[in-house]
């Protein structure tokens, strides 16, 4: 089964991504794969630069993900140009790599955009980490050492709460403390052990 790992920014996604790993459990990180194919020479690299200029790139070559950020997050049209970029071949990498891993019975996909990018089509269920919004966006300032109004503007490009809800199998709630919400990922577990048992 592949599993698709997902929810707002800010709600936990790497807590439970790091907690499964601790449970034996295969991640696979869109974010990672997001940095992989950005690499100094790739393709896609080539391709951003052509469609945003030279100045996304560090001295070394490097993309400067924040400078990127900075102007897709404010122009919804330059948005929709990187996700044209990036999406598919995110999407292609991730399920290709889950597909290989034959040998284990559940394998975990950590995409903060599954629903964005409709890769939810391609898993077998998703499981949502939720919490509280303002407990969200005080988190992503602490983190990110980002502004209010920054953060805010990043939740509204991703799709709504209420909806992915509706449509995630599972929801966690990561609101309260951390052992909570590893008690919430034990039982969904054994749920998903109970049902391959009676497959």
């Amino acid at each position: 089964m592949i599993i698709g790992l997902t929810g707002g920014i800010g709600a936990g996604k790497t807590t439970v991504s790091d907690y499964l790993k601790k449970k034996g459990y295969p991640v696979l990180d869109a974010d990672e794969v997001a940095r992989e194919i950005v690499e100094p020479g790739s393709e896609t690299l080539g391709e951003l630069t052509r469609a945003f200029g030279k100045d996304i790139l560090n001295p070394d070559g490097n993309l400067n993900r924040r400078f990127l950020a900075g102007i897709v997050f404010s122009d919804p049209e330059k948005k929709k140009i990187i996700d044209g970029i990036m999406h598919g071949k995110i999407i292609d990498t991730l399920l290709k790599r889950a597909r290989s891993m034959e040998e284990e019975p559940f394998v975990f996909i950590d995409v903060p955009l599954l629903f964005e990018t409709g890769m939810d089509r391609y898993v077998d269920q998703v499981w949502m980490v939720d919490a509280e919004e303002e407990i969200r966006i005080k988190r992503v300032m602490e983190r990110d050492d980002s502004s209010r109004e920054d953060v805010l503007r990043r939740i509204r490009f991703q799709a709504g709460r209420d909806e992915k809800i509706k449509k995630a199998h599972i929801i966690l709630n990561n609101s309260g403390v951390k052992e909570i919400l590893y008690r919430q990922i034990d039982e969904a577990l054994n749920k998903l052990r109970e049902n391959e048992l009676y497959e």
